[in-house]
């Protein structure tokens, strides 16, 4: 299992099906900053809300020259449901083999209720139009989180 690129790194390169068909790579973003967050399951509290104040600060991140992208687990059409239920303005990539999660340090083995199993550790990555990593957020709260993101992507050359 790899560790989570560390600020200064070059971005681990990916190829997944998004939204909406397609897929989406790391060369895509090139020259435009990528907040590439990683969450574990649409659809449930902590996610949906994480996913919502992306979306409401998406204006924000579009003028701060930056790009959100949200990597799951889930399949593309889960995204899609996801996406059009909660009228969400992300980019959302799915990893069903969870080779990128892999690759990216953020597929972890959690426990709750004393059982162990492999997981996403919520995490968020704020990329520079290069592909060099420049923020690392690890173990996220959601409250404020989307907040800080921003202002780290404005902050950002």
């Amino acid at each position: 299992m790899a560790d989570m690129p560390a600020i200064g790194a070059k971005a681990p390169d990916f190829q997944l099906e998004k939204d909406g068909g397609g897929k989406a790579k790391l060369a895509d973003f090139k020259g435009r900053k990528l907040v590439l967050y990683f969450y574990p399951k649409d659809d449930t509290s902590g996610c949906t809300t994480e996913a919502l104040d992306f979306t409401a600060l998406a204006k924000d991140f579009d003028k701060a020259g930056a790009t959100v992208v949200g990597v799951s687990p889930d399949s593309a059409a889960k995204h899609d449901k996801f996406k059009a239920k909660h009228g969400l303005a992300v980019t959302l990539l799915s990893d069903e083999s969870t080779a990128m999660l892999e690759a990216w340090g953020v597929w972890k083995e959690k426990s709750m209720y004393g059982k162990k199993y492999m997981g996403v550790e919520r995490t968020t990555f704020l990329i520079d139009g290069k592909g060099v990593v420049r923020e690392v957020w690890p173990k996220v709260k959601v409250p404020g989180h989307a907040k800080a993101v921003l202002e780290a992507a404005k902050a950002l050359k």
